[in-house]
C-alpha cells in the first residue's frame, strides 16, 4: 500500500496504487444520490457526506452491548468504529476515495452469532483535477528509491491497519497547527504529471513556516514515528477504534511510538522534508484504512 500523500513534487506510482474502497456497485437515481450527499448539521461529530473520501453515519439502535461491525474491503473484514451507548449506537464509516457511486453495505453481527446487512448509498463526487508537466526525474523513481518506497509501503500498511479500542469521542478535532496557514492544496484533488494519471490528494495540506508547532487534534497514542522517501518525517496517532491521524514532512519529531498524547499536545514541526516544493503540513486523517476529508471533523 502506498503512503497517502502526494504533493505536487512526489506522486506515487500509478501502478502500485492501492486504495481501499468498494468497487462494482449500482448506480442508484439521482434523486436518491443527490439526497445522500447532503451533509448533516455541523452540530453532529463528525459530519457525514455519503461521498468517495467521505463519511457515513449508519444509526444500529439500541443494545446492550457494544455492536461489532466490519466492512469488506478488498479480501479482508475491516473493523469498524461503533460509537453511543445502550440507548443508541452508530457506526462511523469512513469512504475510501476509490468506492463507485450506489448501493452498498456492512455487516454487523447480531446477538444470535448471524450478520445482518445494512445498506447505504454512495454519492457521486467530481474532484478537482490538475494536469502537470514537471522534469521526468519527479515522476519515476530509480530502482534504488523504488526499492526504498516498497519497504516503507508493507510497513505503513501495518500501521494503518492499526484497530484500538474505540475511545468516547465526543468533540471535533482541532486544527492540528494552533494559528491555521493557507490550505494550499485540497483533498482528493487528482493530479495528472506528464500525462500520468497519480493518485488523488488524500489529505489537507497548511502552508506554514518551518519551526511552526504540531499538535495532536484529540487524544491518542503514537504508533509509528519515521523518515519516509514520500512523506519526510512523519508521525501517526492511534485516537481509537480504526481512527488513525498522519502529519507528514515534519522538520522535528518530538514524540516516540508508544506515547499518549492530550488534546492539544506537541507532536513535531512544520518542515519541508520528503518530496515537497515548500515547508507545509500534510495532515491526514483515516477511518477503516480509508483516507477521508479532515475538513468533515473539524468544527465550522
Amino acid at each position: 500500500m502506498p503512503t497517502p500523500c502526494p504533493p505536487i513534487a512526489h506522486p506515487e506510482l500509478n501502478r502500485r496504487s492501492a486504495l481501499l474502497g468498494a468497487m462494482g456497485l449500482l448506480v442508484l437515481p439521482a434523486s436518491r444520490l443527490a439526497a445522500a450527499a447532503t451533509p448533516q448539521s455541523a452540530a453532529v461529530w463528525p459530519n457525514a457526506l455519503q461521498v468517495p473520501g467521505g463519511i457515513a453515519r449508519l444509526s444500529l439502535g439500541p443494545a446492550a452491548t457494544r455492536p461489532v461491525a466490519h466492512v469488506r474491503q478488498g479480501d479482508a473484514d475491516v473493523p469498524l468504529l461503533v460509537l453511543g451507548d445502550t440507548s443508541g449506537w452508530t457506526v462511523l464509516l469512513g469512504i475510501a476515495l476509490a468506492a463507485a457511486p450506489g448501493e452498498a453495505s456492512i455487516a454487523v453481527q447480531t446477538e444470535g452469532g448471524g450478520q445482518r446487512q445494512l445498506a447505504y448509498t454512495v454519492a457521486p463526487k467530481r474532484y478537482s483535477e490538475q494536469r502537470l508537466k514537471v522534469s521526468p526525474k519527479t515522476v519515476d523513481l530509480s530502482p534504488e528509491d523504488n526499492a526504498r518506497y516498497e519497504r516503507e509501503r508493507d510497513h505503513q500498511a501495518t500501521v494503518m491497519a492499526t484497530f484500538s479500542e474505540p475511545l468516547p469521542l465526543a468533540s471535533a478535532l482541532r486544527m492540528p497547527v494552533p494559528v491555521p496557514g493557507r490550505r494550499s492544496s485540497s483533498f482528493g484533488l487528482r493530479r495528472v504529471f506528464n500525462g500520468q494519471a497519480r493518485n488523488p490528494h488524500s489529505g489537507m495540506d497548511i502552508a506554514a513556516a518551518t519551526g511552526t508547532p504540531i499538535t495532536a487534534p484529540l487524544p491518542g497514542r503514537v504508533i509509528d514515528t519515521g523518515d519516509y522517501f514520500f512523506n519526510g518525517n512523519t508521525v501517526w496517532l492511534d485516537h481509537g477504534g480504526g481512527l488513525l491521524t498522519m502529519y507528514c514532512h515534519l522538520s522535528a519529531i518530538a514524540v516516540k511510538p508508544g506515547d499518549r498524547l492530550k488534546t492539544g499536545e506537541r507532536l513535531g514541526a512544520v518542515g519541508a522534508t520528503g518530496r515537497v516544493t515548500g515547508p507545509h503540513l500534510h495532515w491526514g486523517v483515516m477511518l477503516n484504512r480509508s483516507m477521508v476529508d479532515p475538513a468533515l471533523f473539524l468544527a465550522v
